[in-house]
């Protein structure tokens, strides 16, 4: 099988690393991929546009093409390389509006009668801010559509709030994306994400992770992209993957369809286990970055096999299996991240942390030299017996690779780890 994947990301990183080992993948092609994806797969042309992609898969002559950013999908890539009869692994248009458009996503759920936080929608910034006194602190304010992981502003007083609604709205921090705004209740609670395979009638849920958001240690800073992840989560419920499925991603799944949107591909679920049980925060229509950084190590089987059944429809009776062993991933972000930062620094010590036992570094915003290229640079990600020794590696290793500016956070999974060895 030759394979296509779109994207140039850690995330795309990681499935790379993944597809590159399926037995059935005989060429893998990546596009624009980046220096570390280039040790696995083929890089050629970027196209991001629909018809680009298109194109480029019909030249290429591939078998299955993978689309790993949300951008492309949400902008019809899939429907584009369906009318050319080209097999592909993600949710057509219509399907990806439940990441695209976080309004349509709060119909869907409230259809479905999925649990969640109260929200509303607004387009004039003045309505907005008057909704705010109806709820209470700490205020979420969401672009409606994309931003690269950063629509997403939580303020603990409503001056701030006030100013992410017209920063969105009036300033246009976001551009169209942010031409409505949600206004949310905060949820408390343990937050978690899972990820469900799914060929549009049958869906086949993968290993729960937890990321980290916020740019520094203690969850405090701007929210980010994602600062590191880790999986499985050891203190929450065993059966928290099969709740999740019957009380929430079966009944989206399912309204998703009767809607005539039946989605294919990877259906990311954050969620949040709150006192009153599980409620969603977001839904996603792909892999999430960095969760895919230690989902991608610890699975145990052929992702291209999962990901043709899920394009063919034939995902019925697949099995996910999973490694025992505990993973962490540290993201290496370019200083000043998630605001203003420098790019083109050089980056050493590559090699020696690759060379560490069960470590894998995933290439995320890099260019050839190596240098940085981006604000997320590196993921860093280790396996390890639990999550101590995990996070033991991955951090010996996050200290062997340096350039100028690097920032991390130092406490990805600190808190799991000590709750795992207390048990």
């Amino acid at each position: 099988m030759k394979v296509l994947l779109i994207g140039g990301g850690g995330r795309e990183h990681a499935l790379a690393w993944k597809l590159a080992q399926s037995p059935g993948v005989h060429e893998l092609l990546a596009s624009p991929g980046n220096p570390g994806i280039a040790g696995v797969a083929r890089c050629v042309g970027g196209p991001s546009d629909p018809e680009g992609i298109a194109s480029l898969a019909q030249q290429q002559g591939v078998d299955l093409v993978v689309i790993g950013p949300e951008a492309p999908l949400v902008a019809g890539a899939v429907d584009a390389l369906r009318a050319r009869g080209i097999v592909v692994f993600g949710p057509d248009a219509a399907a990806a509006r439940i990441e695209g458009s976080k309004a349509w996503a709060k119909q869907i759920l409230g259809e479905a009668g999925v649990p969640a936080g109260r929200a509303r929608a607004f387009t004039d910034a003045n309505e907005a801010a008057a909704y705010l006194d109806e709820l209470e602190a700490p205020f979420v304010v969401k672009a409606d559509g994309l931003a690269a992981g950063k629509g997403v502003s939580i303020s603990e007083d409503k001056a701030g709030a006030v100013a992410a609604i017209r920063d969105s709205l009036v300033g246009r921090r976001f551009g169209e994306s942010g031409e409505t705004v949600l206004i949310e209740e905060f949820l408390h609670g343990e937050e978690l994400s899972i990820f469900v395979l799914s060929d549009g009638k049958t869906a086949l849920p993968l290993a729960a992770a937890q990321d980290f958001k916020r740019a520094l240690d203690g969850d405090l800073g701007p929210n980010t992209g994602g600062m590191g992840s880790y999986s499985p989560i050891p203190h929450l419920p065993a059966d928290i993957v099969d709740r999740a499925m019957d009380q929430i991603f079966e009944p989206v799944l399912g309204t998703m369809a009767a809607q005539g949107a039946p989605f294919v591909g990877c259906l990311f679920g954050g969620l949040i286990l709150t006192a009153d049980g599980l409620r969603v925060i977001e839904f996603n229509c792909r892999f999430g970055d960095p969760e895919a950084q230690v989902l991608m190590p610890r699975l145990d089987g052929d992702l291209a096999e999962l990901m043709l059944a899920c394009a063919e429809g034939t995902l019925a009776g697949a099995r996910a299996n999973w490694r025992p062993e505990a993973c962490i991933s540290v993201v290496l972000a370019s200083g000043g991240y998630p605001g203003d930062y420098q790019t083109g620094q050089p980056i050493a010590g590559l090699d020696a942390a690759a060379a560490l036992e069960d470590v894998v570094v995933f290439h995320a915003g890099t260019a050839e030299g190596p240098v940085s290229a981006g604000g997320r640079v590196l993921s860093v990600s280790a396996l390890g017996a639990d999550l101590a020794q995990a996070r033991a590696r991955a951090y010996d290793a996050v200290e062997l690779i340096d350039f100028e500016g690097k920032q991390y956070r130092h406490d990805i999974a600190a808190r799991a780890a000590e709750l795992e060895g207390s048990r």
